[in-house]
């Protein structure tokens, strides 16, 4: 360890002889301190605080994996490349050594300015949220400085797909010329079913109601007498000149008679909603009872994914948001083994070329996405609004699915999406993004740079200019 540690300090010395370090320290703080002067917000202490949780630690992200690209893919590609790397190399230590001493190096500088950075960050949440008044104080303590858990209804998925293969097998026999659909066209059949299904499962008609029952698990057992939050979302199928519906909320059991019906309230469309429950409406299993009444005239549809969410507090601030930092810096030990893995191989231009088409295909996860859903990617046809297939479509999507599931391992944690609505991160959520941030995808570039780096040569002549 006393070599690895060598070279991380190498590494801390470098980057402060090049003015690395300082350079990157004030922006983070520029970032920070100037972001909240020049973000428009909708006027709200809340909105105001997310909006500054969500741009400042966006920010700090972006230049932290930009800066730690570089470094990584600069420190050992340059030291091969000017023949430094052999004065090390010949002294009694392994590369293997050599390699996890300049990670660890760059991973401490990470760890250091994001601890500086988000420092910074929670003492001006913390200065801006004295200066506001007791009411808004309260709202912000109670819904965005603090840790909430959160409980959805049931996930359906299997009735969904149970009922689909039902309705498509009763309308094959039906139709006996749907038997001659080919593969691709009877796939596009059963969607179009399931759409129909997942669509009917979330619709409440005009003057209909729907009722939904969330298991609140263990935190039932301290979440008596703490009232609760309900987040809400709904699409409208048709638009009124109010651009709001009216909402009719009753909360428990409606055979007890400790149900409550909350007052009316006019809620707009495509956005989230989020009101106050009173507490102790579940039942003895933890059982919460929503019920919600259409009395529009135009159907109203809750998602199935983010429609309905009970949110409860779980936690304090200050640790949740240490757990959010902890899943910042497992991105950046995975974004510093991928650039000393691409260093190993490649020259500095390429090796950073590399690293940062893989970011991009990192961004990009949302197209790829969309053509494994639709299961093609070159569209589909406008006249007959089917799909259509090729042999790109053979090779690419199995491709797509494959990197989908590759990135889903690092990209599925949202801490900043998480500490900017009140979000608890549990322990349970820090440990996978460890595991599979970290261990296994940082473990897997972290062998093959190893491996790259112990087999190259580094005593070839280097050309000249």
């Amino acid at each position: 360890m006393q070599r690895i540690f060598a070279i991380a300090w190498l590494t801390w010395k470098a980057a402060l002889r090049f003015k690395l370090f300082l350079v990157i320290a004030v922006l983070l703080i520029l970032a920070v301190v100037g972001l909240p002067l020049v973000i428009e917000d909708d006027g709200t202490a809340q909105g105001f605080t997310q909006i500054i949780l969500t741009y400042t630690l966006s920010a700090i992200t972006a230049l932290l994996g930009l800066s730690t690209l570089w470094l990584s893919c600069g420190t050992l590609a340059r030291d091969i490349e000017e023949c430094q790397i052999q004065v090390v190399a010949t002294k009694p230590i392994a590369r293997w050594q050599i390699w996890l001493g300049k990670w660890l190096g760059i991973v401490s500088l990470n760890a250091v300015l994001l601890a500086l950075s988000g420092g910074c960050v929670y003492g001006l949440l913390q200065w801006r949220a004295t200066k506001l008044p007791a009411a808004e104080q309260t709202i912000l303590r109670q819904q965005i400085l603090v840790a909430r858990g959160s409980a959805r209804p049931p996930d359906n998925t299997a009735e969904i797909e149970a009922e689909t293969d039902r309705i498509l097998q009763g309308r094959l026999k039906q139709n006996p010329e749907m038997a001659g659909l080919t593969d691709a066209e009877r796939k596009e059949v059963r969607k179009m079913i399931r759409e129909g299904v997942k669509a009917d499962s979330q619709l409440v008609p005009p003057n209909y109601q729907r009722t939904w029952q969330i298991d609140l698990g263990f935190a039932k057992n301290y979440l008596h007498g703490k009232p609760l939050q309900l987040r809400v979302k709904f699409n409208s199928a048709q638009k009124n000149a109010a651009g709001t519906f009216v909402a009719l909320w009753e909360i428990g059991d409606p055979n007890s008679p400790d149900a409550r019906r909350l007052a009316p309230m006019s809620l707009a469309p495509d956005t989230f909603h989020e009101f106050e429950i009173p507490p102790d409406l579940f039942d003895a299993n933890g059982l919460l009872t929503i019920t919600f009444v259409n009395p529009n005239d135009t159907a109203l549809l809750f998602p199935l994914d983010d429609g309905m969410e009970v949110l409860y507090p779980e936690g304090g601030f200050a640790l949740n948001f240490a757990r959010g930092l902890a899943i910042i810096f497992c991105w950046m030990a995975l974004l510093a083994a991928l650039g000393l893995a691409a260093a190993s191989l490649l020259s500095f231009p390429v090796a950073a070329f590399f690293a940062l088409a893989m970011m991009l295909v990192v961004f990009s996860s949302g197209t790829l996405a969309e053509s494994v859903d639709s299961g093609t990617v070159a569209g589909g046809n406008a006249e007959t609004g089917v799909a259509g297939h090729s042999m790109a479509d053979v090779v690419l999507i199995p491709a797509f699915k494959g990197v989908l599931a590759v990135v889903s391992l690092a990209k599925n944690f949202s801490p900043i999406d998480a500490l900017s609505s009140g979000r608890s991160i549990p322990w349970s959520e820090l440990g996978l993004a460890f595991t599979q941030i970290v261990l296994l995808l940082g473990g897997f570039f972290a062998a093959a740079g190893i491996i790259f780096f112990s087999r190259r040569e580094l005593a070839t002549a280097q050309g000249t200019q």
